[in-house]
């Protein structure tokens, strides 16, 4: 019995989803729909044999079909997730911050999960550092080091990693963030995606400047603020305006470069946040792969 339409298909089952160790080979992919079944009805507190009838009754002829990291993972010996997808925490603006951040997606991506980051609280480049009186190199230059482990870790196993890069509209260095991905090989393990606010879709259709601003906290003097929801902070802050564009050429660099090499993708990130179940709790700034 062939239970694949094409040889495709078949490939990505014997490269991504079958189990293979030292004791155990899954010759077809009932094997594989049977170990997840069994692994699924363990945890039934009675009836084990009757729920893994039950779970291999779906799985069967592909009417449903788990995430790919619960077709990969559940039921073996390995140390993964059974999870497609994680949103990182908030990347704190600071060396040891931001490296902990890569550890901890590092990790996720290790145990086979896809990531998600924003990194709108990251200072834009040229921007002083208190302190330590060194320059920030911005985001965009941090995202290559989340690149360059993805590599890495991609290449120990099979699975291409998967990242989501998001940054708010009006952080300073959006528009490097947007021509980011046109020059050839450049974060070409990310996917990127602009937060997109009700404020900027108005000044657009206003065809007004619009301000690029950071949390005025990084900031040393004196300069003009406004109060802004930020990535990470609980309520509206005092932010830093650090320059103006016009709001037209900005959403026109967000279409060009959809439209010319299929990034960035948009988030609505103020009806996203307003149609969130939890958002008496949570701010969402990013998605996962």
């Amino acid at each position: 019995m062939n239970e694949f339409a094409s040889e495709i298909s078949r490939h990505v089952w014997r490269s991504k989803y079958r189990y293979v160790d030292r004791t155990v080979s899954e010759h077809r992919i009932s094997d594989s729909w049977r170990r997840i079944a069994r692994t699924l009805a363990a945890v039934e507190p009675e009836e084990n044999a009757l729920w893994e009838d039950r779970f291999f009754s779906i799985l069967q002829d592909f009417k449903f079909l788990p995430g790919g990291r619960i077709q990969a993972g559940a039921g073996t010996a390995r140390k993964v997730t059974l999870f497609n997808c994680f949103v990182m925490g908030m990347v704190e603006d600071s060396i040891p911050g931001i490296f902990r951040a890569l550890q901890e997606g590092a990790v996720t991506m290790q145990q086979g999960g896809g990531i998600g980051i924003d990194f709108s609280t990251l200072r834009p480049r040229g921007t002083q550092a208190k302190g330590a009186g060194s320059i920030a190199s911005g985001p965009v230059s941090f995202m290559q080091v989340w690149d360059a482990m993805c590599g890495t870790i991609l290449s120990t196993g099979a699975r291409r990693g998967a990242m989501m890069a998001t940054l708010r509209c009006d952080h300073p260095d959006i528009e490097e963030f947007l021509a980011a991905k046109q020059q050839v090989g450049h974060l070409r393990r990310f996917n990127l995606s602009v937060l997109v606010t009700d404020a900027l879709m108005a000044a657009v259709r206003n065809d007004a400047d619009w301000p690029l601003v950071f949390p005025a906290a990084a900031f040393e003097g004196d300069g003009q603020t406004v109060l802004r929801e930020w990535s990470g902070s609980a309520g509206p802050i005092s932010c830093r305006v650090v320059r103006h564009i016009r709001a037209r050429h900005l959403w026109d660099l967000i279409l060009h470069g959809a439209y010319d090499c299929a990034e960035p993708g948009v988030l609505f990130i103020d009806r996203i946040n307003q149609l969130n179940n939890l958002r008496y709790r949570e701010q969402i700034s990013a998605t996962a792969e």
